[in-house]
């Protein structure tokens, strides 16, 4: 009796390793700035290859974004099932999507917003959705553990948090020279534990943020 093993085709590997490299050097180097040939010349294929996989470098930029969000959804899925204290989890989240998004230096949101507004509005709606159930489930517990006040509105501030997410990546608001995306993210997270934290879950915050700045 033979063992039946999936079969993964050359084409379909091919295609997850342009996906991959496609999307390292859009989040390094920038959405617009990055080409066709800039892809090729480092995988050490030909353009002609990565077309027989995309119809265009929109389909490529497309694909490429909802493997990265898929990336990142399953990680913070982990971290969630680690059943960490809200606040700690918070921050755990923050490291991993900041390690993914290599700092955003090349602020590839705003190219992306600029140069593929469909593509930009389809992620982000697709990043809502992901966030909104994240964030509702951090929130309840938070209430539940006496970290969070019993008293919030949880619907209201999930919202307000995917709002303040998304606009700390403006680069307008936010010029990367002056505010370092790393350190944004971890300001504006403390601003929005601290809107939100009881007496107790003040001191937990506290503490890990002094354990932070000690290590």
């Amino acid at each position: 009796m033979f063992l039946k093993f999936p079969v993964v085709s050359l084409h379909s590997i091919m295609r997850k390793k342009i996906v991959s490299k496609a999307a390292n050097m859009f989040i390094t180097l920038g959405f617009k700035s990055v080409t066709m040939d800039d892809i090729a010349n480092e995988m050490g294929i030909s353009k002609k290859t990565i077309y027989t996989h995309f119809r265009n470098k929109a389909d490529l930029i497309r694909e490429s974004v909802l493997d990265l969000l898929e990336i990142i959804t399953h990680g913070i899925d982990c971290i969630c099932k680690e059943d960490k204290n809200p606040i700690e989890e918070l921050y755990d989240i923050k490291k991993f999507v900041m390690m993914h998004l290599k700092d955003e230096k090349a602020s590839p949101q705003y190219q992306l917003q600029k140069y593929y507004p469909e593509i930009f509005q389809s992620l982000k709606n697709k990043q809502f959705e992901m966030m909104q159930e994240c964030t509702l489930r951090n929130l309840k517990k938070g209430v539940e553990q006496g970290l969070y006040r019993n008293n919030l509105d949880i619907e209201f501030i999930s919202r307000i948090y995917f709002i303040g997410v998304s606009g700390t990546k403006d680069e307008k608001l936010f010029p990367s020279e002056r505010f370092p995306k790393a350190q944004l993210m971890g300001e504006f997270l403390e601003y929005h534990l601290r809107g939100i934290v009881t007496k107790k879950g003040q001191l937990t915050l506290n503490n890990f943020i002094n354990d932070q700045s000690n290590d």
